[in-house]
């Protein structure tokens, strides 16, 4: 598929990332194109009890702006959204985000899987998912999820990840629609213009 045809197939990214993951995520953010045409959203693990600045951290290696989510707020084309300490980041439908108080999954919230399944449910064939390093089998759920609705997960090769077990646990459960390493999967989203 053609980056163009990329960037006509999708109406939302979804992104998870845990150990290792804000070095792979400055790598991700500093290939999006500008004119991104979809929404961005990621959930990092987080430590629940303070204030996180990874949105402050990230914003200068992107082109696009970067924010923390806010409950309700409006789901914006060319935006990338975090999910902030100790909530859950959910698509409450295409036009808005939610904010969740739900249990931990695995020890985490925020968690990948809540904003996968979400996101599944609402774009169905039209999401990106991409699951990056981490160190637990997060993700591995939301990557199912994604691909039972038609919609298309990348999964960072385990052996290019800091923490192989989250990308590795994935593809065991799920399986992907590509494995790439990081420098691969920057050059896809890097080509993903309207």
């Amino acid at each position: 598929m053609s980056a163009s045809a990329l960037a006509r197939h999708f109406d939302a990214i979804v992104i998870g990332a845990s150990a290792g993951g804000v070095a792979a995520l400055r790598d991700v953010l500093g290939a999006l194109p500008a004119d991104l045409p979809v929404p961005v959203l990621i959930v990092i693990h987080l430590p629940r009890d303070r204030p996180s600045s990874i949105s402050e951290v990230l914003d200068g290696d992107c082109a696009l702006p970067v924010r923390e989510a806010i409950d309700k707020q409006p789901l914006l084309p060319g935006t990338v959204t975090f999910a902030p300490p100790d909530y859950h980041l959910l698509v409450e439908d295409r036009d808005t985000l939610a904010l969740s108080v739900d249990e931990p999954v695995l020890f985490s919230r925020p968690a990948i899987d809540p904003l996968f399944e979400s996101a599944a449910d609402t774009f169905g064939e039209r999401l990106l998912a991409v699951l990056l390093t981490g160190a637990s089998s997060d993700g591995s759920q939301g990557v199912a999820a994604v691909r039972e609705h038609g919609g298309t997960a990348w999964i960072q090769q385990p052996a290019d990840a800091v923490a192989p077990l989250m990308p590795a646990s994935a593809l065991a459960h799920a399986g992907a629609d590509a494995v790439l390493t990081l420098d691969a999967l920057c050059q896809r989203l890097a080509e993903f213009h309207p």
